[in-house]
């Protein structure tokens, strides 16, 4: 379920450059408690979906500097023959 993990970070990850509140990479990694590459590499995911993010030094903040959004729905339901259980549905929010 890494993929699931990464998705979770990328929401959370988006959710600080939208309000401007990252600080440097250091802190960013210290508060999604992830290496410093691993920073780099879900702001490069996020680059490859058009986002342009950009870091000011002077505030400690990454930020868009296009409007970019992010919405990420997971669904999980496991069926059999009688029954249908959801696991996981709706939108998915780890703040």
């Amino acid at each position: 379920m890494n993929t699931i993990k990464t998705l979770e970070r990328l929401q959370r990850i988006h959710f600080l450059i939208e309000k401007e509140c990252t600080g440097s990479p250091y802190e960013l990694a210290c508060k999604m408690n992830v290496s410093e590459r691993s920073i780099y590499n879900l702001i490069d995911y996020l680059r490859d979906f058009e986002a342009i993010i950009r870091y000011d030094r002077s505030r400690k903040t990454y930020y868009y500097q296009n409007k970019f959004s992010l919405s990420l729905q997971i669904s999980l339901s496991i069926g059999t023959d009688d029954e249908v259980t959801e696991i996981l549905g709706g939108t998915y929010l780890d703040h």
